[in-house]
């Protein structure tokens, strides 16, 4: 018994430094940025399939090149659907990367890749595990969703590539999430974000070949784009928060944010600001649930308003603020994508747009149940020893 002890003990000393001198250096390299604000088009699909429908019909219009970067990538029938567009689509001679996250996209087999590489497809793993710093860096994931296709169409959000985001999985259906396709002069600026990752893992440098950047014109929604890692989100939250004077909507599948976001919220409901929440009544992973309860007791005593998504799973990623300000991205409300993980998330500054954001929402909200405060204070033993352990590890939730 005494040997275990030392072992778990040196486990958890090791995994401790390994962290903080990880994330040290992490902070030290990643830079916080964001593209120009310009103007284009968006759309908003907030349902898989008709997501998928339009989004593998323009990758097989493709005429030069598709750039993908997806979070995770299965080994299913949809997934196998998705590679095989992208086989067709190389052996036709259209220049095809693709780039998922090595522990998120876990399931695409060696067998898989070698089969995409002999199709000319041109395959990356972001974020693999790496020495020094083991844990550290098994933590860091790219998040992010973004598709561009021949430099003209663009696409981003919430949604991956597998059965359960086309409500294939009966646990998580139907699947609730928001993505964007872009067009117009915003595409330029999400190839370019595409085109710094593929340069770190794909070790490939086309940032400066203009046939990837071909002429985009004018619409009429202003927008930017914002990439973050290890840090910046939070103040970038913080600032929209601090920004409201009527009210905010956020939607989100994992509510864990920061005490100084919790602090702000607070702060904004105190002021008159009205805040409304939209959550998951069924979680899709341990404890993510009971971690959010302790961030929640606070803000309904306070007069926030909960909703929890009973009409399948909801897995959007968004912030309304008043009529100004809509965010709709990658990223959750929660201390993995504000400290860890490599985010994008579109910025979106057009009143017109955003009510039409906001109109998905209130039907979201008129498929969810109100959470109370008195559902969160029921005394549950079971529910209060997951939330402390949830507590604990709330950081890598």
């Amino acid at each position: 018994m005494k040997v275990v002890g030392y072992v778990v003990l040196f486990i958890i000393i090791w995994c401790t430094c390994d962290f903080i001198l990880g994330r040290k250096k992490h902070l030290r390299l990643s830079k916080i940025r964001e593209t120009p604000i310009v103007h284009g088009n968006l759309d908003i699909f907030p349902h898989g399939k008709k997501l998928f429908a339009d989004y593998f019909a323009e990758l097989k219009n493709a005429a030069r090149h598709i750039h993908i970067l997806f979070y995770i990538v299965k080994n299913d029938r949809f997934s196998r659907e998705f590679l095989q567009i992208l086989k067709d689509k190389a052996r036709e001679g259209v220049e095809v990367r693709l780039l998922i996250d090595r522990l998120g996209s876990l399931k695409v087999s060696k067998q898989m890749v070698m089969e995409l590489r002999e199709a000319g497809v041109h395959f990356a793993y972001s974020n693999s595990i790496r020495l020094p710093f083991l844990f550290y860096s098994s933590q860091v994931r790219n998040h992010r969703k973004v598709s561009i296709i021949d430099g003209k169409i663009g696409y981003l959000g919430g949604f991956n590539v597998a059965k359960e985001y086309i409500d294939e999985d009966p646990k998580l259906s139907p699947w609730r999430d928001y993505h964007l396709k872009i067009t117009g002069a915003g595409v330029p600026s999400l190839q370019k974000e595409f085109l710094i990752d593929w340069k770190e893992y794909g070790r490939e440098n086309l940032l400066d070949d203009s046939k990837y950047f071909p002429e985009s014109h004018d619409g009429s929604i202003r927008h930017q784009f914002i990439p973050t890692e290890a840090h910046g989100l939070e103040e970038k939250y913080i600032k929209l928060i601090q920004s409201a004077e009527d009210a905010i909507i956020i939607g989100t599948p994992y509510f864990i944010p920061s005490k100084k976001m919790v602090t702000e919220l607070l702060k904004a409901e105190h002021r008159g600001v009205k805040i409304t929440i939209i959550v998951p009544y069924t979680a899709d992973h341990i404890l993510v649930q009971e971690a959010s309860f302790r961030y929640l007791r606070p803000l309904l005593k306070q007069g926030v308003q909960v909703f929890q998504f009973n009409n399948g799973f909801y897995h959007a990623k968004t912030i309304v603020i008043d009529d100004k300000v809509c965010d709709i991205g990658s990223a959750n409300f929660d201390k993995r994508s504000l400290y860890l993980n490599k985010e994008i998330n579109c910025y979106i500054y057009d009143r017109e747009f955003i009510s039409r954001v906001k109109n998905v929402m209130n039907w979201d909200i008129q498929n969810s149940r109100p959470l109370t405060l008195a559902d969160l204070n029921t005394p549950n033993l079971y529910r209060s020893i997951k939330e402390v352990i949830a507590g604990a590890v709330s950081y890598f939730l």
